[in-house]
């Protein structure tokens, strides 16, 4: 049966509806699972809630943790500012974008040597999505990318993030070689991943100490900008054992944090 859960005063959902649109545009969850991840999370600002009665069901744990009223429909009426190919399961949940803090606090080393990912102008959220789950999976700290030219928060990047957006750090930054220099001056190595570069990526981190490292990974065609290579401090490439040398972006993510995992691994062992 649906979950009863607090009804929240008249004004209070006025008063936060009011305030998502002054911060900007909100972002709509859907399917169950991205749904269910974004209910579970308590950083997350909740807004509107509207499910049908079987996935009303299907979530009564975390509707009833969440504290939302949700909105319960006619799975034959369903509404929801969506893609009309986006496949909704019968939930959609109204959010605020999540604000994880900035490069310094996020990305600050400590006693660690962690790994960010930065996306040059990388915009399809599926590849988005699927980098952050990528992320999430091999614990880099953070996956950043500037605010324009890149994939925003919104449901599709959500569902292929399989849950990852609500746990993977995702920071959206005005000037992406502003903050790749913010990462130098923290002490960590960037690696720009370009196809024609003279050395492998293994070959990059091989001679390096112990230190944070940061991939920088462009979108397919164009690749990196020339300010972007210009401020890594190599360029290296992911070595093809055929004449097909390509792959997809979100593929070259996986592939490179698992290098760069497999590196610190073996360098924590030889010490």
């Amino acid at each position: 049966m649906a979950p009863k859960s607090k009804k929240k005063p008249t004004w209070v959902v006025d008063k936060e509806r009011a305030r998502a649109a002054a911060g900007g545009e909100t972002v709509w969850m859907f399917g169950i699972h991205a749904v269910r991840d974004a209910l579970e999370n308590p950083a997350r600002e909740k807004l509107t809630l509207r499910v049908t009665k079987n996935a009303a069901d299907r979530l009564e744990g975390a509707i009833a943790a969440s504290g939302i009223e949700p909105e319960i429909v006619d799975a034959r009426k369903f509404s929801a500012p969506l893609d009309p190919q986006s496949v909704h399961q019968g939930a959609v949940l109204e959010v605020q974008p999540l604000d994880w803090g900035s490069v310094s606090e996020i990305c600050a080393p400590g006693k660690a040597a962690p790994m960010v990912v930065l996306l040059d102008r990388v915009s399809d959220p599926h590849n988005v999505g699927a980098i952050l789950r990528s992320a999430e999976v091999f614990g880099a700290r953070a996956v950043i990318a500037p605010h324009r030219h890149s994939a925003p928060e919104t449901g599709a990047l959500a569902k292929t993030a399989s849950g990852a957006l609500e746990r993977q750090p995702y920071l959206r930054i005005p000037n992406l070689a502003n903050a790749m220099n913010s990462l130098k001056e923290m002490g960590y190595f960037l690696i720009g991943m370009d196809g024609e570069a003279d050395q492998t990526l293994e070959d990059a981190l091989s001679p390096l100490p112990d230190v944070p490292v940061a991939i920088i990974l462009g979108s397919e065609g164009p690749g990196l900008r020339q300010l972007t290579k210009d401020t890594c401090h190599v360029l290296a490439k992911i070595p093809f054992a055929g004449a097909f040398g390509s792959l997809n972006v979100s593929n070259a993510a996986a592939v490179s944090m698992y290098a760069v995992n497999r590196w610190k691994t073996s360098h924590s062992s030889s010490n």
